[in-house]
């Protein structure tokens, strides 16, 4: 298989080829192992490959599976291989090797795909860019000098270039709609518990991260979750298996009612100021969406965005102090001693000093979000906004300056984190990490599904995405929406140069 056959083709399609018999598992796993070993040492996407592993793996994969012999690569982050290294993008974890498969690998596995490599993260996830210290920082394939997000920067590094037709990602705040929107891709997040997390975990940073991929096409996403959806024995959620997403895009949604927002009660209380690509973005499809047949109406979503964001990094900072007592435990080293960047420590550092109390009242702030959003669903049937405020940022523009490093180091002095809080450390990272992206966390925090959808392209070749929300368990009707807007729009054609 020629290497621009390859790159041309989603998922599906690749399966079809498979499955009708016109090119070989074979061909498929070499070329897609060849665009890897040609095209990454440009895109740094990729933080390891198994591709001797993944070989016998496929010659396993039976021509009836879904995804019969496709390429993906996993998220460094979560997704356990047994026995394989899982480094979460931290040196603290460089070794460390998880005793069984996830769930989902587990899962993907038996839908036919076979997993070439691991993607770049940044470190325990925690940016939305992908620059971590351990290892390589990829680049956007659309402009190489600007980043592609994150925390699923890698992955969407990966599709975007070329790489592979569909990769592994996670979303706790964003990480799988903000790549998807800088590198011109398709991200969706589902419900809260749709896909289930274990058997490592049962939920994480309390129901805010789902796992899913970012991808070229939304059938491979639908198709995607047909296969991996569902609670696993253990689970948190009673989410029972559902199939017809890949079906929901055979028919039209119907007329929907569209509320469209740039925004404002979000990003107001963060400072975050609009970039006029963005706004022109969200505005063009609004008239795609009313072209479509839609009823739509300017209308904001019902929510505080400052308890919001705070609330939301509450839970944040609780969580990452939990993470690294977990690593301490593991790696058998001091949390101290650890071996993770500054800005991480001092996250870390603040959250070992909230209060349980103020951990809880946060998340009753969530549950206030989820009502008020519940309720504005009964009235609109989806919601479109911004992904992010403006387009991706370039590489080095958002991490931590080394004065600024310096100043979170004297969080170690005894005390100095619980004074930190008191004089508003939460309202200052609040601003500091979500003003450019204050748009995502909301369907994070009420657990509805969200999507990304590559819409816009700048002047200056940067893509720029549009945000979809829908009310909770409603992933058929985003997706039969989002299969409208691609067929109307052709976005599948548009890719970066090289491609």
């Amino acid at each position: 298989m020629e290497q621009h056959e390859y790159r041309r083709l989603d998922g599906t399609g690749l399966a079809a080829l498979i499955q009708g018999g016109e090119v070989s598992r074979d061909e498929v796993f070499e070329a897609a192992c060849a665009a890897i070993e040609t095209d990454d040492p440009r895109l740094g996407a990729v933080v390891r490959t198994r591709f001797e592993r993944a070989r016998i793996e496929n010659r396993a994969v039976t021509h009836d599976s879904p995804f019969a012999g496709v390429p993906t690569l996993t998220k460094d982050l979560l997704m356990a291989l047994a026995g394989e290294p899982l480094a979460f993008g931290s040196a603290a974890l460089a070794d460390w090797r998880p005793g069984a498969d996830s769930t989902l690998v587990t899962r993907l596995r038996r839908a036919g795909l076979t997993i070439l490599g691991q993607t770049a993260t940044p470190e325990l996830g925690l940016m939305g860019i992908t620059e971590p210290q351990a290892f390589p920082h990829p680049v956007n394939p659309w402009k190489p000098e600007h980043s592609p997000g994150g925390s699923s920067g890698g992955a969407a590094a990966a599709v975007a270039g070329g790489l592979v037709p569909l990769a592994m990602g996670g979303d706790g705040g964003g990480s799988i709609r903000i790549p998807a929107s800088y590198c011109g891709l398709f991200g969706l997040k589902p419900s809260r518990g749709r896909v289930p997390l274990g058997p490592g975990h049962a939920e994480v940073w309390q129901g805010a991260v789902v796992e899913h991929a970012v991808t070229r096409s939304v059938r491979d996403s639908a198709a995607l979750l047909d296969a991996t959806n569902g609670m696993d024995e253990g689970g948190p959620y009673p989410v029972a298996r559902e199939n017809g997403f890949l079906a929901a895009l055979q028919r039209p949604p119907g007329r929907l009612r569209v509320a469209v927002s740039l925004g404002e009660p979000l990003g107001r209380p963060l400072g975050t100021r609009l970039d006029p690509e963005v706004r022109g973005a969200v505005e063009s499809a609004a008239r795609q969406v009313e072209g479509l047949g839609h009823d739509v109406e300017w209308a904001d979503p019902p929510v505080d965005g400052a308890a919001l964001a705070n609330s939301y990094l509450t839970l944040y900072l609780g969580h990452l102090a939990a993470d690294l007592a977990w690593i301490a435990r593991e790696t058998d080293v001091p949390v101290s001693r650890l071996a993770i960047e500054p800005a991480t420590r001092a996250i870390g550092r603040l959250g070992r000093c909230l209060p349980a109390r103020d951990y809880e009242l946060a998340k009753r702030d969530w549950n206030s979000a989820a009502r008020a959003m519940g309720a504005f669903h009964r009235r609109f049937d989806a919601l479109l906004m911004p992904v992010a405020a403006a387009p991706a940022p370039r590489r080095g523009e958002l991490y931590p300056t080394q004065a600024r490093e310096r100043l979170m180091a004297l969080l170690a002095i005894p005390g100095a984190a619980h004074l930190a809080l008191k004089a508003g450390a939460l309202k200052r990272l609040a601003s500091d990490s979500l003003a450019r992206t204050p748009y995502t966390q909301l369907a994070n925090l009420t657990g509805q599904p969200a999507m990304s959808l590559p819409l816009h392209v700048t002047p200056e070749g940067l893509p720029v995405g549009v945000q979809v929300l829908g009310p909770m368990g409603d992933e058929r009707r985003l997706l039969a929406l989002a299969a409208q807007l691609e067929a109307a729009t052709l976005w599948a054609q548009r890719l970066p140069l090289g491609v």
